[in-house]
């Protein structure tokens, strides 16, 4: 009986193996370790965006924002698995020509959390949002970052006063002490600083250096109910906005306001949505008025309100 081409390769010389097993070896090389192969730094010039008056400008130029919302690229781009939907997603919003994505760049505590303490880095983590900014930066994307959460999603300031009592740290009840607390200031003032100052591994920039980050968002959605008057967020908001611009002067700042007018403010029954609106700790002129904040922005859900 004559054997196969395939048959003799098998029998023959031992070489086939060899082969297969290599290359199966470089396939896992560049799964895992591709985008080191990728120079991002050169796909796309970007210059800072900057205001002027009541106007974003990009060299001289106005700049209008088209973009979306994908809070979840970071996590998304810390498993192997899951990674390519983050150049689907920016190269898909390239093409529909829009400019801004806003997304987190947190995540405290739980599954692939950047923070896994006050200032205990998951470097795998930071390395999955370096690879966002370079995907970003690679298809003409800005991106608006977010710092925190106010909600209990991605750790959030729940997380920030749960670490505060495995310290020890004599708090109150309420998650609002994320707001009260100096040594919870502390922590965020910390965790700010590492993420402005990290030098992203695919372009070698600063992310307070870099370009492709349109804006830095303090916190998603504040509120502080325990103190309704307005003064304990405005306090904080006025030492955070501060303590950001002192380590990075270039990019934009946004609080990150849902939009709700204060208890002090005469639209508070005119403008809200109903009367709970203006107790909840924010007022979005008096925390958007400050010298620190760039710009101001709402969020809207018409199927609620």
């Amino acid at each position: 009986m004559v054997k196969s081409s395939m048959s003799r390769m098998l029998a023959g010389n031992g070489l086939f193996y060899p082969i297969i097993g290599f290359a199966s070896f470089i396939a896992f090389l560049y799964l895992s370790f591709g985008d080191l192969w990728v120079n991002y730094s050169k796909e796309i010039n970007l210059s800072f965006v900057e205001r002027n008056g009541t106007q974003f400008f990009v060299d001289g130029k106005v700049f209008y924002i088209n973009g979306w919302n994908s809070y979840w690229l970071m996590d998304h781009a810390a498993d192997y698995n899951t990674r390519p939907r983050i150049r689907t997603i920016l190269q898909a919003g390239a093409k529909m020509g829009l400019t801004v994505c806003r997304t987190w760049a947190f995540n405290d505590a739980g599954y692939n959390a950047l923070q896994i303490s006050p200032g205990k880095f998951d470097e795998k983590v930071f390395r999955a949002l370096d690879h966002v900014i370079a995907e970003a930066r690679r298809n003409g994307i800005r991106l608006l970052l977010s710092l925190v959460n106010n909600l209990q999603a991605y750790g959030g300031k729940t997380q920030y006063v749960k670490w505060a009592w495995e310290e020890g740290v004599a708090l109150s009840s309420s998650n609002d002490s994320f707001f009260y607390d100096p040594s919870i200031r502390r922590y965020f003032k910390s965790y700010v600083k590492t993420v402005l100052t990290r030098r992203n591994i695919y372009t070698g920039i600063e992310y307070r250096d870099d370009p492709t980050i349109f804006a830095w968002e303090l916190i998603n959605e504040p509120r502080c109910m325990t103190d309704p008057s307005g003064d304990t967020l405005q306090d904080w908001i006025e030492e955070m906005s501060t303590f950001v611009k002192s380590i990075d002067r270039k990019h934009l700042l946004t609080v990150g306001l849902e939009g709700f007018y204060g208890p002090k403010s005469p639209k508070k029954t005119t403008a809200n949505p109903e009367i709970w609106a203006a107790d909840l700790g924010s007022d979005f002129v008096r925390n958007s008025i400050l010298s620190t904040v760039d710009f101001a922005s709402v969020h809207v859900y018409p199927d609620h309100w």
